[in-house]
């Protein structure tokens, strides 16, 4: 029998529980708002600043020492915690990488934390470990790697381009680290660099890209010989599938012949590209994607899942806990059989969240056919905005859409290209604080652009439109300042 407590002793209660009419409660008004935001999303601002002041006073308080009414703090984080920064998952914003999510994705993350799933050895959950399994074969055969080839859920791109790193090292160079030389284009994501000072690497070679933004591999395979020569060890190629700036896909089956003539790794970040594998248009962009050593793919970008969702795949994959797996005396008990997969020896998390139950749920509910036509989608979407662009005098192309990305500039008749440069970082900033639509820039051959990405699958042509139109008049605006 449950006795009902008051709110004040439910919210003091030291078990640290609440009643389930309570909790009843409580969740329904969750999944309310959480439906009410997904309707109500495209007419709302795609973004709201809030300054370090006005948050201190919205939020600033003493520790409570005393618990007050639930209800009333969840209102407090539906107004004051969840409503001021960036709508990253509104249909017109198009800044960075979007992470649009999906509703049966968000219920699998609140069951996840709900049942407190341990995912670190199959013990704690054989059911999660066999759903990360599945899922992982799923990307893997999707990629086009081979059987051997295992992985793990991380928060994102940038764990798992630093446990990629820490496998190539492992791997190639072993206790010459200290020796180990790794080459990156300055189109790599800065994600590899901080990956690199972690792991210890002190020669790192930043190749120019050529004027495709791509890795060039001559050059690559030009500045082996004189690393050999400084007495260094050429140990890892880091390529990337789909660059954060403009899309770009370095070439990978080149790069794989000059790992292989040298010896060397190939780890290739595709944690914004390589979901695109799931369309025949972008298989046909990611040509020899499959050829990776290591593969970094982030489903909470274009698979359309919640934040964090990353993912590593690994060819040889018992290279993994050659490089992670360590034993313990607490850990006995949940060693298991042979046959078990604790995914805490594949990586650097021994408590591990249940990351890959949202995407496993989301695949099922809506299966790959959906996510393909919401893969294509965003394809079309940077392809139309590009011919939109292309046939306004007010605009320049700078870089086709490539992998959902576009990048462009405004033009303004006898403006120096300073001024240029001036009018189109300013356009970002104007356009948050005008709401409609958000972009971000890049710098591409030394100059800025703006830059869409249109993988939400819930953004549309007109979206696309209009947001160039809005960006027009802004651009105009600025102009006449």
């Amino acid at each position: 029998m449950v006795v009902a407590m008051s709110t004040a002793a439910r919210a003091t209660d030291p078990r640290l529980t609440l009643d389930p009419d309570l909790a009843r409660r409580l969740g329904h008004r969750v999944v309310d708002a959480l439906v009410e935001r997904l309707v109500e999303l495209p007419g709302l601002p795609v973004g709201e600043r809030a300054g370090r002041d006005e948050m201190e006073a919205r939020l600033r308080e003493p520790l409570p020492e005393e618990g007050c009414d639930p209800e009333r703090v969840l209102e407090t984080v539906l107004h004051d915690v969840l409503v001021p920064g960036l709508r990253v998952d509104h249909p017109r914003f198009f800044a960075f990488v979007p992470s649009p999510g999906n509703p049966v994705a968000v219920l699998a993350d609140a069951l996840a934390a709900g049942f407190s799933v341990f995912a670190g050895a199959w013990l704690g959950s054989p059911g999660a470990a066999m759903v990360e399994t599945v899922v992982l074969d799923w990307l893997r055969d999707v990629c086009g790697l081979p059987g051997g080839a295992q992985g793990l859920f991380v928060s994102g791109g940038s764990t798992a381009n630093l446990t990629a790193l820490a496998v190539a090292l492992d791997e190639r160079a072993g206790s010459e680290r200290p020796r180990a030389a790794v080459y990156v284009s300055d189109e790599t994501h800065s994600s590899v660099e901080r990956a690199l000072r972690v792991t210890g690497v002190r020669h790192v070679r930043v190749l120019p890209s050529d004027r495709h933004q791509q890795l060039v591999p001559g050059d690559v395979a030009a500045a082996v010989p004189a690393d050999r020569a400084a007495g260094r060890l050429p140990a890892c190629v880091v390529a990337t599938a789909g660059t954060t700036g403009t899309g770009a896909v370095d070439p990978l089956e080149e790069l794989r012949e000059v790992c292989d003539e040298h010896g060397m790794w190939l780890h290739v970040d595709g944690a914004y590209g390589a979901a695109a594998m799931l369309s025949p248009h972008g298989r046909a962009r990611l040509r020899g994607i499959e050829l990776a050593d290591s593969l970094t793919l982030d489903p909470h970008k274009w698979l359309f899942q919640p934040l964090e969702a990353g993912c590593l795949l690994v060819r040889d994959g018992a290279a993994l806990e050659r490089t992670f797996s360590t034993t313990a005396a607490y850990l006995r008990d949940a060693a298991g059989a042979a046959s078990e997969v604790n995914f805490s020896d594949r990586g650097i998390q021994l408590t591990r969240q249940f990351r890959a139950l949202k995407l496993w749920m989301s695949l099922k509910v809506y299966g790959a056919a959906a996510f393909r036509a919401a893969v294509e989608h965003g394809l079309a979407l940077a392809e139309h905005a590009e011919r939109r662009l292309a046939s306004d005098p007010a605009w320049e192309v700078v870089t086709p859409a490539r992998l959902g990305i576009v990048t462009f500039r405004a033009r303004r008749a006898g403006a120096s290209p300073a001024e240029l440069d001036a009018l189109n970082a300013g356009l970002p900033a104007a356009a948050l604080a005008d709401g409609f639509a958000y972009l971000s820039s890049h710098r591409v051959q030394g100059a800025t652009a703006l830059r869409l990405c249109t993988i939400n699958p819930r953004t549309t042509r007109e979206d696309v439109d209009s947001t160039i139109d809005r960006l027009a008049a802004l651009a105009q605006g600025a102009a006449h300042a």
